[in-house]
């Protein structure tokens, strides 16, 4: 398949891709707290100067493991999955990025090359920065160096919590506990009763793969689930109940 390059350097395969005029980042709606899209107004706004936004349709390719990281991506909408392995061979799930997420980071900060590649679950919106025009502007902001390490660390967490699910866990009811209690925390709304609720984007099989099992088992540990009650899903929507329970199994 062809490549779609995109103000130079920058480049997404597989897609049409329509310009639009920025969105002010300082009133969006899907700013959270701790990640990169909620440095002060200031801040954003040098950003914003930095970067336009692209559309992403639903099973694009965004950018490949390997490739040279001559940009990263804010997610400004939408939801991806990051998997690592070759494409002509078995992949891993890495995780699930969205909103607020800075894809690339780790990449662009070390001149390397993505560690992960990159496929939108849904319709996305991104705001790129090339890799040198981001460089820059963290060492115009020390709020934004900070905030840099801290999504690095971020990223560190997400990884060693994948790494403890996989070795550590000993049960199928486990594991995916612990992954329905990674996702509600990377991706979900956390809500006044205590309740986690975020989209269902993995199918029975990816979600296997992540928790070193099968569909089937997925599928009947996710029944046993909701027969206890601590998770419902309805519309493509899970809703973690009672995320204690999860987080409490042995």
């Amino acid at each position: 398949m062809a490549n779609m390059n995109i103000s130079g350097d920058m480049h997404v395969h597989n897609m049409h891709i329509p310009r639009q005029v920025p969105a002010g980042c300082a009133s969006c709606s899907s700013r959270r707290p701790g990640w990169f899209c909620s440095l002060g107004s200031a801040v954003l706004a040098d950003l914003e100067l930095a970067t336009s936004t692209i559309s992403l349709p639903a099973q694009a390719s965004l950018f490949t493991q390997g490739e040279d990281a001559r940009c990263l991506y804010l997610i400004c909408s939408g939801y991806l999955k990051l998997t690592a392995g070759r494409q002509d061979d078995k992949q891993m799930i890495v995780r699930v990025a969205g909103p607020g997420s800075m894809l690339g980071l780790y990449a662009v900060l070390s001149h390397g090359m993505y560690e992960v590649s990159a496929e939108s679950l849904t319709t996305a919106q991104l705001r790129p920065v090339e890799r040198d025009r981001f460089l820059g502007f963290l060492r115009s902001h020390r709020e934004a160096q900070m905030r840099a390490v801290q999504c690095i660390c971020q990223e560190y967490r997400f990884a060693l919590q994948d790494a403890c699910r996989i070795a550590l866990s000993e049960t199928v009811a486990v594991r995916l506990g612990r992954l329905l209690l990674e996702l509600a925390h990377q991706i979900g709304e956390h809500m006044d009763s205590g309740e986690y609720r975020f989209p269902l984007l993995l199918t029975h099989e990816e979600m296997a793969s992540m928790t070193c099992t099968t569909r089937e088992t997925v599928t009947r540990t996710l029944g046993q689930f909701r027969k206890e009650g601590w998770i419902s899903i309805e519309d493509s929507v899970i809703t973690l109940h009672q995320p204690n329970r999860l987080q409490m199994l042995e």
